[in-house]
């Protein structure tokens, strides 16, 4: 009896404890509400609609600064993602938990993986019916999932993100292992991911909305004015340029144009290619902090080696292995968000993404260029870019001077002693020869036998 007393007075204690823990996610949008209620209150909205990544990430500092200038007093983080890289996610959580203002985030049918570790981070999440956020184990490219040690980092965040913002970290740990088992909410060995309504039920949703003036309501901002973010040329040619496929695709050319230029010596189009595919990796980066002096001196430096191995030290040694792990890291450190060599905050797996990415565009560049080169120059579909006529020594073709060759059968004397080259006297000319046989001292007699391999040969007579 005594237990279902128990049983009861818990069940009734849900709501209100429910709507404490709302209370202490709901403070800053409260007392931001809660100043001058009867204000027209700023909103600065921006969409995430693409997997997260680099573009993504760039996106989110970009609303963040201009929000912070506008002295906006809302984020409204507009959200359908199926997740993405780890290491961008990160990063969004990371800026959206450190910023002054109040951020809301609307899930517009999917929050998945990455895009869950985002939506907890606000300050308040909805959702629109039907929607969906969870499922935020951690894959590779082929949708394997990875070991556990990346898995370990990702519940870590998940967990830490969570009780930040007063949600239950057990509920977000579950989201990425699937061997939690929390009794009325999932069984072990699934993935937790929740409906709009499981969601609101379990506290990792404010409400249900169909749109954004309706989430905007539902948050009791009644008079508002909305700034969307609007990107420029240059910044979406920045997040173009940014993309990790972008990016391998321009590591590709810097090798490939390299490899052309050693085929094809002097200054061209494949040199003047692989510049500007540098200019087009290094530049965006650089601009968003990311690339830094020393970065972009370590890839000129493996640059340099290479040239000194492949010009001066014939082989590939030392000096030339050295160059290639420059270059390698150069490219890949440039993606990272280190400072120097301090990468304090910067997840490992960030680091191996990006080294992997520069690895894999080598790879592919020096075996695409090794077979492009031999398409190129052994075909006859591309004639005007090799000489492929052949000069035959039948058709009078030959490189030997025609004088030399008319010595052959001629007569004369050792201009000096031949023991056995020297040089002979032929009708008052004086010629570099070799004596066939033996010596021929100085001043003998001598008969030109054969002209080869640029060299006349001579007898004594």
């Amino acid at each position: 009896m005594n237990r279902a007393i128990y049983f009861v007075v818990l069940l009734l204690c849900i709501p209100a404890i429910m709507q404490a823990a709302q209370a202490v996610r709901d403070d800053r949008v409260s007392r931001v509400l809660a100043e001058d209620p009867d204000r027209t209150f700023l909103v600065y909205k921006y969409e995430i609609k693409q997997n997260i990544a680099p573009p993504a990430l760039h996106r989110t500092q970009r609303a963040f600064m201009e929000a912070d200038s506008l002295q906006a007093d809302f984020v409204l983080l507009h959200m359908n993602t199926y997740g993405g890289m780890v290491d961008a996610a990160d990063s969004i959580r990371t800026r959206i938990m450190q910023s002054r203002i109040p951020v809301i985030v609307y899930v517009d049918n999917n929050a998945a993986s990455a895009g869950a570790l985002i939506s907890i981070a606000a300050d308040r999440i909805y959702m629109r019916p039907g929607g969906n956020i969870g499922a935020a184990t951690v894959v590779d490219q082929t949708g394997e999932v990875v070991p556990d040690k990346f898995q370990s980092y990702m519940r870590s965040m998940m967990r830490s993100t969570a009780e930040a913002k007063g949600r239950d970290p057990d509920i977000a740990q579950a989201m990425v292992d699937p061997s939690i088992e929390i009794e009325g909410v999932i069984e072990a060995g699934k993935v937790l991911t929740f409906t709009a309504s499981e969601a609101m039920r379990f506290g990792f949703a404010e409400g249900m909305a169909e749109s954004v003036e309706e989430v905007l309501e539902l948050a009791g901002i009644e008079r508002y004015e909305i700034v969307e973010q609007r990107l420029s040329f240059t910044d979406r040619v920045i997040q173009f340029l940014i993309n990790p496929i972008v990016s391998g695709i321009l590591i590709m050319l810097i090798l490939g144009g390299i490899y052309f230029e050693l085929q094809t010596p002097g200054i061209g189009f494949p040199i003047l290619a692989s510049i500007s595919a540098a200019l087009l990796y290094f530049a965006p980066l650089y601009l968003e902090g990311l690339a830094t002096h020393y970065e972009i001196a370590l890839f000129i430096l493996g640059l340099l080696l290479i040239a000194i191995e492949l010009f001066a030290i014939p082989g590939f040694g030392v000096t030339g292995v050295l160059g290639a792990i420059f270059m390698i890291s150069g490219l890949a450190l440039a993606m990272v968000g280190n400072t120097g060599f301090d990468f304090t905050g910067v997840p490992f797996n960030e680091v191996l993404m990006a080294f992997l990415i520069v690895i894999i565009a080598f790879f592919l560049s020096l075996t695409g260029s090794f077979y492009l080169g031999q398409r190129l120059f052994t075909t006859n579909r591309f004639g005007e870019l090799a000489l492929n006529t052949v000069q035959e020594t039948s058709s009078g073709y030959t490189s030997a001077d025609v004088t030399m060759r008319s010595l052959v059968g001629k007569t004369g004397m050792a201009f000096t002693m031949l023991r056995p080259s020297g040089k002979v006297e032929i009708e008052d000319e004086v010629y570099d020869a070799t004596a066939l046989t033996g010596f021929v001292d100085k001043g003998e007699g001598i008969r030109v036998v054969k002209y080869e391999t640029s060299q006349v040969f001579v007898v004594k007579v």
